[in-house]
């Protein structure tokens, strides 16, 4: 038993993928052990973006104004409107921080209707397998959920108004692109952006360290150490 969980450590993100194979292990080792690290890896990510500063607070995530926009913020500030520039950026990051804990039963159905096959490619795969498999499985649905979330955040504010009417003109006339045409599709990509780089550095630290990232994982799977 000892040696079938040190083995599984090395191989769980193919930290050591020649030391031994997947085939090495049973299919519900293989499955079991990586669908709870993935749980575990998405609880930290979303816990650590969908609380108070998440996305204002964290510079790897904080969504700014949009660059069409910021390119005249200088110019704003000096005609009185930092206020609402500023007002913006608040509410830009506090509709992320809300809309994000929408996200988690998604990614973790995800993880539940993950096939073996699944699993096996994430496990032999590049570095940020399970990341793109997150993106592949739930960026459509999170994106709708998150939407209406961000839309009622931004609904009073209203240089976000004021934005959206002169970015559609600008997509229009190729000056924007059409990602940055509305501010609420805008934030909406932003917040999904932020989400799987959260997930992604989970990935990573679990890659980098399978033991010391989840040793309760591997002692719930598989018995105490």
């Amino acid at each position: 038993m000892r040696k079938l969980i040190t083995a599984l450590s090395f191989v769980l993100f193919a930290t050591h993928a020649n030391a031994l194979s997947v085939s090495d292990l049973s299919n519900a080792e293989a499955s079991g052990g990586l669908k709870e690290a993935l749980t575990q890896g998405v609880g930290k990510a979303i816990a650590s973006l969908g609380s108070a500063d998440g996305f204002l607070g964290n510079k790897e995530v904080k969504i700014p104004l949009p660059k069409s926009l910021k390119k005249a913020e200088k110019v704003m500030k000096m005609m009185g409107m930092g206020k609402q520039t500023d007002e913006l950026v608040l509410k830009m990051n506090r509709a992320a921080e809300a809309a994000v804990p929408e996200a988690k039963t998604l990614l973790v159905d995800s993880i539940k209707k993950m096939t073996l096959a699944d699993a096996k490619a994430i496990l032999t795969g590049p570095q940020d397998s399970a990341t793109q498999y997150f993106k592949k499985a739930t960026s459509e649905q999170m994106a709708a959920k998150f939407l209406p979330i961000v839309e009622k955040a931004t609904a009073n504010v209203q240089l976000a108004d004021s934005y959206n009417k002169y970015a559609a003109q600008g997509s229009k006339l190729g000056l924007i692109k059409g990602e940055d045409a509305n501010i609420n599709q805008y934030v909406t990509k932003k917040a999904l952006d932020g989400v799987y780089l959260m997930i992604a550095k989970e990935e990573a630290a679990i890659r980098q360290d399978p033991v010391g990232q989840a040793s309760n994982l591997l002692k719930k799977v598989f018995g105490a150490l």
